[in-house]
């Protein structure tokens, strides 16, 4: 019995890791992000972008989507994830009121921060509220 405590300290950090890594990728996503900035704008659109940015939001509970901008009304609907390659997922979004879907690619970046690839080399950078 020697080898006992070896073998209980390995099951426990086993069990920790499988813990950690079995997160799926919806529960990555739970909960309200916020918009912090956005990268690759030119000089004259920062203050603009930024303030867009500043007043976007995106939830998730289960499988509903609920994504805020500002001077527009929420957008709702469900998602599903359709491609996940490492950190980087697709999502594929069913609209409330329209039987057609939107692609949203998002790469995470740890658990409080992910980027949300809005085309042209752009990416908006939210982090988790409540946090």
């Amino acid at each position: 019995m020697p080898h006992a405590p070896f073998y209980c300290t390995t099951l426990v950090f086993t069990l920790f890791f499988l813990s950690a890594c079995g997160k799926s990728p919806e529960d990555k996503l739970a909960g309200k992000w916020v918009g912090d900035r956005i990268d690759n704008v030119s000089a004259d659109q920062v203050a603009r972008a930024t303030g867009w940015v500043k007043g976007t939001t995106f939830e998730f509970a289960g499988d509903k989507l609920t994504v805020t901008v500002p001077a527009e009304p929420p957008r709702k609907g469900s998602y599903k994830v359709s491609r996940v390659e490492g950190d980087k997922m697709v999502l594929s979004v069913a609209h409330s009121d329209m039987p057609t879907f939107d692609a949203a690619t998002l790469t995470m970046h740890g658990d409080m921060t992910m980027t949300w690839d809005i085309g042209r080399g752009r990416e908006v950078l939210l982090v988790q509220a409540g946090l």
